[in-house]
């Protein structure tokens, strides 16, 4: 049977399902979640006292800065329509239409499928879109897309005291403020304002306000407030139970800090387990194919070819007769006839025991040679080249050559 553009397409029409390699090559062995601690402790209990003069302490002003990225922060890679180029990246678009983002890691990275591992902590918005961006462009994409952030949780400050209700807060793009801050946790609830202050904890300096100045100057209520602040609306004027108060909430974050490095200890170990797992899995497989324990599809390759061999068919894909050839040697032109290639089949219907079909591609039309790309290979198949005729004629007369020297010699060695 020639083999054309038609008949190739009748020749890849045989039934034929890839071997597929073990599960144990598809797994990964990421995956599990971090543990954390417990809910906060009770706050202290602080009794009322008898009122005093209070002082004015309030922290410095700060200058507004930009938003950094960092670990626990969730991004969004934001495409500008649907069916952009952004579309080349595996899974990037569908996560985006989900809106499932990516979660800055421990480590500072985000992961995102086809692409790797991005390091982002510590970067404003527009200095982590232009990595990104750059990363993409230098793995051959060119997307247009967006980075936002969806959910800030690496920036926090805590609230607590005579407030509709104890909170931790987030710091977003835009800076936080003491008045916002306090809004957000439902307000100052105090029956007196004579009997109040607002008292902020940062880098280990307790800071203070009396309500009726909080409320008599509205730069105080402008203050920014940084990650890590505390802020309690006290009714009493004792410091001392303050710094309590304080000291507790940084036990609770000491005690989730500790909680998560455990977690995470714990987490890598599983992950290790896994993945070792996974390696004596597949060193297994391969000792396996080694020694010829794991069934394969061959096909063999005969006549004027570069080496008799066989050659294996690929897991869980197909080969092509330019595969087999080219995989194995090829052939030489100086004996194969590259007008006669041949793929010899077997016929799978028992009706027809016995019959062999030749698919004959002749390759001195380089063009035919296209038609090797695309004529699949199935089990058993049989690659034969057929040998030049100056070849077989100098073959000829090799042997009988070699005949005639050896009667020859024979007659000799008679007459001797």
């Amino acid at each position: 049977m020639p083999l054309t553009a038609q008949s190739v397409l009748v020749a890849n029409r045989s039934s034929y399902t890839p071997k597929s390699l073990p599960a144990a090559f598809y797994q990964t062995a990421g995956g599990g979640s971090l543990r954390f601690g417990g809910p906060l402790p009770e706050e202290p209990f602080v009794p009322e006292e008898t009122p005093g003069t209070l002082q004015l302490r309030p922290p410095p002003q700060i200058l507004p800065e930009t938003y950094r990225i960092g670990v626990g922060d969730v991004v969004l890679l934001a495409t500008k329509s649907v069916g952009t180029t952004v579309e080349e990246l595996t899974g990037l678009l569908a996560a985006q239409n989900r809106r499932q983002g990516y979660t800055v890691r421990d480590d500072g990275r985000i992961a995102i499928p086809e692409i790797g591992q991005i390091d982002i902590a510590g970067l404003t918005v527009e200095e982590a879109e232009a990595r990104i961006f750059e990363i993409l462009v230098r793995n051959q994409v060119d997307p247009a897309f967006s980075l936002e952030v969806s959910e800030f949780n690496s920036q926090r400050v805590v609230i607590g005291g005579a407030v509709g209700s104890s909170t931790l807060i987030p710091i977003t793009l835009r800076p936080l403020t003491l008045g916002e801050a306090l809004a957000a946790a439902g307000g100052v609830q105090l029956a007196n304002d004579e009997f109040g202050s607002i008292r902020i904890y940062r880098n280990g300096t307790l800071y203070q306000i009396p309500i009726r100045d909080y409320f008599a100057d509205a730069s105080l209520q402008r203050r920014i407030l940084l990650d890590g602040d505390a802020v309690y609306v006290d009714t009493t004027y004792d410091l001392e139970q303050a710094l309590l108060f304080y000291q507790q909430r940084l036990d609770v974050i000491a005690q989730r800090n500790q909680a998560r490095t455990q977690a995470l200890a714990e987490l890598q170990a599983e992950v290790g387990f896994r993945r070792a797992a996974l390696d004596e899995q597949r060193s297994n497989f391969g000792a396996r194919a080694e020694y010829g324990a794991v069934e394969r599809d061959y096909v063999y390759l005969t006549g004027e070819v570069a080496k008799q061999s066989r050659f294996a068919l690929p897991y869980g894909q197909t080969a092509t007769l330019a595969d087999a050839l080219y995989d194995s040697g090829g052939y030489s032109n100086a004996t194969g006839s590259s007008r006669h290639i041949y793929v010899l089949r077997a016929s799978e219907n028992p009706a027809e025991f016995g019959a062999v079909t030749a698919w004959h591609l002749d390759a001195s039309n380089a063009v035919n040679l296209t038609l090797a790309a695309r004529m699949e290979m199935r089990p058993n198949d049989i690659i034969f080249i057929e040998e030049q005729p100056v070849t077989k004629w100098g073959r000829s007369l090799q042997q009988t050559f070699g005949l005639v020297g050896a009667a020859i010699s024979t007659a000799n060695a008679a007459g001797n």
